[in-house]
């Protein structure tokens, strides 16, 4: 499992763990899974897209970054 924090300048938006996180990274969407290797990258407007305990969920965003390692994902977004 990843655990997933996704924060604003105003609140935490969720904080939780997911089997599978995709962004829309600044080069296109990308998909994060479970030991993916460390990554930085800024965030354009789209949808961040989780799964928790197969329900998915859809998080709008306009801009950010996000990043990724150990099994964290970290997204510090603009909503």
């Amino acid at each position: 499992m990843l655990k997933l924090i996704i924060y604003s300048p105003e609140k935490t938006v969720f904080e939780g763990e997911v089997s599978l996180c995709e962004v829309p990274g600044k080069k296109g969407r990308f998909v994060i899974l479970q030991d993916h290797d460390s990554i930085i990258s800024t965030l354009q407007p789209g949808n961040i897209r989780y799964v928790v305990d197969g329900e998915e969920i859809l998080q709008p965003v306009t801009s950010g970054y996000v990043e990724v390692h150990n099994n964290v994902i970290s997204a510090c977004v603009h909503l």
